[in-house]
């Protein structure tokens, strides 16, 4: 089914980034990446294992600074800002870890309200927790509220590390791998989410990802990295139809069951 992107803005980029380059040593990961990610967009940043996916929202977010380019994020550049400035537009960025990174001695409950407490220190008890029930329900999991993250499968802690970077209401989501390691059915209901919160909350999403039926299913566009380089951006269909690329088409091969 070809992804329906009915939100996005042409007009607003959100994400703009020109000339960047990561080298580590002799490693070049990044060479020459140009990206706009529009408002409202899911962009899949689709690769193998070791081509630099991760670097590239590591820079995005200031874990990383480039060697050179430019990185622009809600019109700021990551690497240019003080600590303090850096810290608060982090706060507008919602980073869904691959190991969706809970805390295993706090119930889910616990989990979700830490950020809002940790951040927005005017919100009541009350207030915080009609915040954290919320968040829940809108990722279908209202009843694990008082469990332990050992006590949920790998798919629902993945749902509630996504819920816990909604509760800060964020514009940008960066999500990291987000089906690894789940099996093909909770892999699709996480790619349902990720839609989802597109359409609910509004949100511009960076989708890192090696699984191409993660990609069909969530990105508005594709952008292929190959050799530190940005190859190929457009549609699922226009990359994997158009593309004589034959890494491109031997990762399809490799890759996908249709």
């Amino acid at each position: 089914m070809k992804k329906q992107g009915n939100h996005i803005n042409k007009d607003k980029v959100l994400i703009s980034i020109r000339g960047l380059e990561k080298s580590f040593g002799d490693n070049h990961v990044l060479r020459n990446i140009n990206l706009d990610v529009y408002q409202g967009e899911n962009l899949v940043v689709l690769g193998r294992s070791g081509t630099g996916k991760s670097v590239l929202i590591k820079i995005i977010v200031g874990l990383l600074k480039q060697d050179s380019g430019t990185v622009k994020v809600l019109g700021q550049e990551p690497d240019k800002l003080p600590l303090k400035e850096l810290e608060a537009l982090r706060l507008k960025i919602g980073f869904s870890f691959q190991s969706s990174a809970l805390y295993d001695s706090m119930t889910v409950r616990e989990n979700l309200a830490f950020p809002l407490e940790r951040n927005s220190r005017n919100l009541s008890a009350a207030e915080v927790d009609s915040a954290v029930k919320k968040v829940l329900e809108s990722v279908g999991l209202s009843r694990t509220i008082d469990q332990l993250p050992a006590e949920l499968s790998g798919g629902q802690r993945k749902r509630i590390g996504i819920a816990r970077t909604l509760i800060l209401q964020p514009a940008i989501m960066l999500y990291d791998e987000p089906t690894a390691g789940l099996d093909p059915i909770t892999s699709m209901e996480i790619n349902n989410l990720i839609n989802e919160v597109q359409k609910t909350y509004h949100t511009t999403s960076v989708i890192i990802t090696h699984d191409l039926v993660c990609a069909k299913a969530t990105g508005d566009r594709i952008a292929v990295l190959l050799d530190g380089q940005f190859k190929h951006i457009g549609s699922f269909e226009e990359i994997m139809e158009n593309s004589s690329d034959e890494q491109v088409q031997s990762f399809y091969d490799y890759n996908f069951i249709n």
